[in-house]
């Protein structure tokens, strides 16, 4: 299996544990209204689709898809998500998962079910077009049908494209409808990767910057007159506190996102 197959495989785990359900709900009711809107809607840097979470599908995708972002809407109806996931900027792969991880679990563990149903969801990410640019979108999601559980597996998903110099952090956000009819944001969180300079100490940096020019523990206790198994017990933590599994993932990491350092 090749990388490439290996690292969304896992992100189709993930994805699928995160709206795990049992249900397989009917969704002609909700996608019909949806596609004769699309008919008359004017074009613009908006585009929406029905999503499926269950069986990791797009019921419908709106015909400003193509005049947004240059692709082919009949390619991603046919091949899904996987073809969705493969297009978003892979530095931004781990914060997303965790924006809609977090999200489900605010849902529900801090949403009643009366709740759920007014609820609307917000998160970013960077997206290749078909001019291999990677743009900003600006994802808001309305859940449609909930399963068994009061958990919402489909969704009307609306795609706001941004200019791609403009930089964003990742975020995510759940609003409710009041009794006003006015969103107010109940949740709020920031998903990007925090600088190394919040994370580790001084001599965990100190140590980063000497694995990046591939010294071995042995050389790196040399330069810092501290002993090789005090080197690997920072290699250790340093791996524990970003959550990374090894220390080659970390070099490539910082290695192509210099502003960590």
């Amino acid at each position: 299996m090749t990388e490439f197959a290996m690292k969304y495989n896992r992100i189709k785990d993930l994805y699928k544990t995160i709206f795990k359900s049992y249900d397989q709900p009917l969704l002609q009711e909700h996608i019909k209204k949806i596609v004769d809107l699309d008919k008359v809607l004017p074009y613009s840097s908006t585009f929406f689709c029905v999503t499926n979470t269950q069986d990791l599908t797009f019921e419908f995708i709106s015909k400003n898809f193509t005049a947004c972002l240059g692709l082919d809407a009949q390619e991603m109806t046919v091949k899904g998500m996987r073809y969705f996931w493969s297009r978003i900027h892979p530095d931004d792969i781990e914060g997303w998962l965790s924006a809609l991880n977090q999200l489900m679990e605010f849902t529900l563990g801090e949403m009643s079910e009366e709740h759920r149903k007014r609820a609307n969801y917000t998160w970013n990410f960077r997206f290749k077009n078909a001019d291999d640019v990677y743009v900003n979108i600006v994802q808001n999601t309305t859940p449609l049908v909930f399963d068994s559980e009061g958990k919402p597996i489909i969704g009307l998903a609306h795609y706001t494209v941004l200019d791609s110099q403009i930089r964003m952090d990742i975020t995510a956000s759940a609003k409710l409808l009041n009794e006003h009819n006015e969103y107010k944001t109940v949740y709020f969180n920031n998903f990007s990767q925090k600088l190394l300079s919040d994370i580790v100490s001084n001599r965990e940096r100190d140590i980063i910057r000497l694995l990046i020019l591939d010294y071995s523990s042995k050389v790196i206790s040399e330069k810092l007159n501290i002993s090789p198994h005090t080197v690997d017990t920072h290699r250790r933590n340093i791996l524990k506190k970003l959550n990374i599994s090894s220390t080659g993932e970390l070099i490539g990491m910082l290695k192509s996102n210099q502003n960590f350092l």
